[in-house]
């Protein structure tokens, strides 16, 4: 993408369905595996700065199931999804997966977000055996070599950080202003673009935290403009980042503002409106928008299926996450249990869903995709490149 392109584009203009058709969702009560359902577990934010990721991924992970089970299910078996809210607060997750894990009802885990959400659950996890399936994080402190049962899927946040900030570096744009969330996620992607930028032989002209809750987003864009950047980074998510981003559009439309494949969700662009005209993400799967690719009308043709004509990210990441299952499932076996669903995933070297391709290598940390890409968006939060 070259400069003058990038600053164009920044210029100009500057409940789930999850119980619909073929998906059943699965009761408390439910055993994790029976003879005619298994059941995957997730704690994710239903409420709160992500609900909307939350719903989202439940919507994508329920549209691949509904897809499955109409085929006639993994060697006869019905997939199921439990969901917990956990409103993004770690204390929620840990408890939600005690809960699932302690009483029986989820066989294996998928698509549970947060970094430190997913910090306080891990541990957990490997000590009762537990496969897991695309943590929605890329933190790289969770990416370790000691894990047997934690399965990425999506690239990491330092693969983002690098491709955005080498994308800068390139396009001359160096007072670059880093925002990020005050916790674990966003202190993370500071980190790591601190480190990328330094490699450029740069440093940020400012760096400021951000609440949480988008508290102090006025007092952080003042701190954000009083610096002169010709750039924002965001290590932002959710309605945190939408606070943030239209306050600086409406006291200076025209600076750049750029950020990860979290920063800004799916379920915020009708709220960002004509402001997302122009921001700049990196993104870790292809474009869910766009028809142009197999894998992608095969997710928009599964989530049409459940009654959803809504695409984006978070839904997409989600069907990927529950596609990648479903083939571990699917080579584990009719007898499957944890240990072979585990080997299977450890043995899962290619998967091709149409020209997306992902494998886990056979070594830990299991990471089944690098892929980064930088889309800009439109006034109407589609992807223009």
């Amino acid at each position: 993408m070259k400069r003058r392109s990038f600053l164009r584009s920044c210029v100009q203009g500057v409940a789930a369905a999850s119980g619909a058709g073929w998906v059943q969702v699965a009761g408390a009560a439910d055993e994790g595996l029976g003879a005619a359902q298994v059941t995957l577990g997730s704690s994710a934010a239903l409420s709160g700065i992500l609900a909307g990721s939350g719903r989202d991924q439940s919507a994508g992970i329920s549209a691949a199931f509904g897809v499955i089970n109409k085929a006639g299910g993994i060697h006869g078996r019905e997939l199921r999804l439990l969901m917990k809210d956990d409103g993004y607060v770690p204390a929620r997750t840990v408890e939600n997966v005690k809960q699932m894990i302690e009483g029986n009802t989820a066989f294996a885990l998928i698509s549970c977000i947060g970094t430190a959400n997913n910090a306080a659950i891990i541990p957990a996890i490997e000590q009762a055996g537990v496969p897991y399936v695309g943590p929605i994080t890329g933190a790289s402190s969770l990416r370790q070599a000691g894990q047997r049962n934690v399965f990425h899927v999506r690239a990491s946040y330092t693969d983002e950080v690098t491709r955005v900030t080498q994308q800068l570096v390139a396009m001359g744009l160096k007072d670059i202003a880093l925002v990020y969330l005050d916790n674990p996620f966003g202190k993370e992607v500071a980190k790591d673009a601190t480190a990328a930028l330094q490699a450029a032989g740069l440093q940020a002209v400012t760096t400021v935290a951000a609440a949480v809750d988008g508290s102090n987003a006025a007092q952080v864009v003042e701190q954000l403009l009083a610096a002169k950047p010709n750039v924002v980074f965001f290590g932002t998510t959710g309605t945190t980042s939408t606070a943030l981003m239209l306050q600086m559009r409406a006291r200076m439309a025209g600076l750049p503002l750029v950020g990860l494949s979290v920063s800004v969700i799916s379920s915020e662009l009708a709220k960002l409106g004509a402001a997302s005209q122009g921001i700049a993400l990196s993104q870790v799967f292809p474009d869910a928008t766009s028809a142009k690719l197999e894998s992608v009308r095969a997710y928009q043709a599964a989530m049409r299926a459940i009654g959803r004509e809504e695409f984006g990210a978070s839904s997409f990441e989600g069907y990927v996450n529950a596609m990648v299952v479903a083939e571990g499932l699917r080579r584990a076996g009719r007898d499957v249990t944890r240990d072979k669903l585990r080997q299977a995933l450890t043995g899962l070297k290619q998967l091709n869903l149409g020209e997306l391709s992902l494998g886990f290598g056979g070594a830990a940390p299991y990471v089944a995709s690098r892929y980064v890409s930088l889309a800009v968006l439109g006034a109407n939060g589609r992807r223009l490149s």
